[in-house]
């Protein structure tokens, strides 16, 4: 899977443009606040509907104008599809080979990205909510069942919390009312629990040989899902909707009390695992930068068992923040297998001597030209 073409039109910095990109690495040159992150944006943005670095959709949207359009042409192996995005005061519409998506779930898919950007080491030191958007992100893309499952588990934990709050308030209430709410949520935080285990174990096993190669075979990365639900609980969606039930049952006191849901995937964590210890307490910042690494470029080759198709790969300003050995591996792995875009101010030391035959863009103020030299 590449992006053969992307079109912008008064997407943040860029009035109009339209440019055709290489299917190996692109390199897109240029000074800090010249809109190279921008074009990473709106890559990202036409694959997931959503921004990377705002909630706000007005944010993406040029200051000059009140609506903004993103268009790109995916080139798969057997197939080519147009797809676009419109961002307007009613909000979003999709649209997949010129035919608009009853919903942006539906649409969602239909161009895998990888982001890796500086920020991204915190999947490893960062908060849990850090670790779980993570997951949340990168598995949503691979399964519509899993999409659907978080955004119904979203509706019916707000509908949950402002129900418990009245409860507060109203001890007398309908208790029943809140068994159904449990009920529903059990039901979807059990597939979205099921599915998480699930992928993590998958993974685990490309993060591992990864990181083992990246350490020389000094260290080894295990997974480890943080839930109150654990060990037989989770051997399959109905028992740990089983498990879900009863601990809704235990917490329900303390829920009146706190006047909100306690227990469920939006509470759980990932905790990543060097030689026995948690690396995001206890790891070293090289660890700590090895293993978010290690977990990036196994995405990589986890899109591809489970779609069929190598993602496109975002690498927003990261070669500056890995030493060479890092840097080394990266680009080595990516080489010939897919379709990368670089932003950075200076192509120069080990990854100029790597990068073989790059597509180079300079950026100038929203303006991007295609290098002659490359």
């Amino acid at each position: 899977m590449y992006l053969k073409t992307l079109e912008l039109h008064n997407f943040r910095n860029y009035a109009d443009l339209n440019v055709e990109f290489g299917s190996g690495i692109n390199v897109l040159l240029g000074e800090n606040a010249q809109g190279k992150t921008n074009l990473l944006e709106s890559i990202y943005f036409l694959a997931l509907t959503r921004s990377h670095r705002t909630n706000s959709d007005r944010d993406l949207i040029n200051w000059k104008s009140k609506e903004a359009r993103v268009l790109g042409v995916i080139q798969k192996e057997h197939t080519v599809t147009p797809v676009e995005l419109d961002i307007t005061s009613k909000g979003k519409t999709a649209k997949v080979n010129h035919i608009e998506q009853g919903r942006l779930s539906q649409y969602v898919g239909q161009l895998n990205v990888i982001l890796f950007a500086p920020e991204d080491l915190s999947i490893v030191k960062g908060s849990p909510s850090v670790r779980r958007k993570f997951i949340d992100m990168e598995f949503g893309q691979m399964s519509s069942k899993y999409l659907y499952n978080s955004a119904q588990y979203r509706s019916v934990l707000k509908q949950r919390n402002q129900y418990i709050k009245q409860l507060q308030f109203n001890p007398k209430g309908d208790q029943v009312y809140l068994d159904v709410l449990s009920d529903q949520l059990a039901a979807h935080g059990a597939e979205i629990i099921f599915q998480r285990i699930q992928f993590l174990e998958k993974l685990e096993k490309w993060s591992r040989e990864i990181h083992e190669e990246i350490s020389q075979g000094k260290e080894q990365l295990t997974f480890q899902y943080v839930s109150p639900i654990s060990g037989e609980q989770t051997t399959s969606a109905e028992t740990i909707y089983t498990a879900l039930q009863e601990l809704f049952k235990k917490q329900r006191t303390k829920e009146l009390q706190q006047g909100k849901t306690l227990v469920g995937p939006h509470l759980d964590d990932v905790r990543f695992v060097v030689n026995g210890k948690n690396v995001s307490t206890f790891g070293s910042q090289g660890q700590q930068r090895t293993t978010a690494l290690s977990v990036k470029l196994a995405e990589i080759d986890l899109m591809k068992e489970e779609t069929g198709e190598y993602p496109v790969l975002l690498l927003d300003d990261v070669l500056s923040e890995l030493d060479d050995s890092r840097q080394t591996h990266l680009l080595t792995a990516i080489q010939n297998k897919v379709q990368t875009f670089i932003t950075t101010t200076s192509l120069s030391g080990v990854a100029q001597q790597l990068i073989n035959e790059p597509h180079v863009f300079n950026i100038d103020h929203g303006v991007l030209m295609q290098s002659e030299e490359e």
